[in-house]
């Protein structure tokens, strides 16, 4: 069987560092690139169209490191949201502690994956943004709506505490 017929390995290698670092007490994490299809995770966290994330037990429930992609649940800014990252979005896995891990190689069967199959939409159009529902966020379509009143101003001069019993 030829290279370009064989699944690809990705997947493997990320459950096996997984385990790896878990059996030596370090915190694995993985960097995902959001740019790719199918990536839903909490935009406000993303940097240079990366987010890294940490997938050990303590900080993820129903973790699943399938052949197509990495799902679980997790607290960001404590709200919880379902993460899923489809394996051609996964670009490392790493330990926390001290950087052990590895980086994935660029695979046919992702690059394939990763064209407009899907759609023919821009990439930027396929993000998902998940937004903070403590501060009152609002649909598109509200944000210009007359009725909106300009938020208050804060009250000028230096700030005071004051000791409440």
């Amino acid at each position: 069987m030829e290279m370009t017929q064989m699944s690809p390995r990705r997947p493997y290698l990320l459950r096996a560092h997984y385990e790896w670092l878990l059996d030596n007490d370090m915190t694995p994490h993985i960097v995902v690139d959001v740019n790719v299809y199918g990536v839903s995770v909490p935009m406000e966290y993303v940097q240079n169209g990366q987010i890294i994330l940490n997938i050990s037990p303590r900080a993820v429930g129903n973790l699943e490191l399938t052949n197509d992609e990495v799902r679980f649940n997790a607290r960001f800014g404590g709200i919880a949201r379902q993460v899923n990252v489809p394996m051609a979005a996964v670009i490392a896995v790493y330990a926390r502690e001290n950087g052990a891990g590895m980086m994935f190689e660029p695979e046919l069967a992702y690059d394939e994956d990763t064209g407009s199959e899907e759609t023919d939409a821009p990439i930027a159009d396929n993000l998902v943004l998940i937004h903070d529902s403590r501060h009152g966020s609002k649909t598109s379509h509200d944000d210009n709506s007359p009725d909106d009143e300009p938020p208050p101003q804060p009250p000028k001069g230096r700030p005071t505490l004051r000791v409440v019993k």
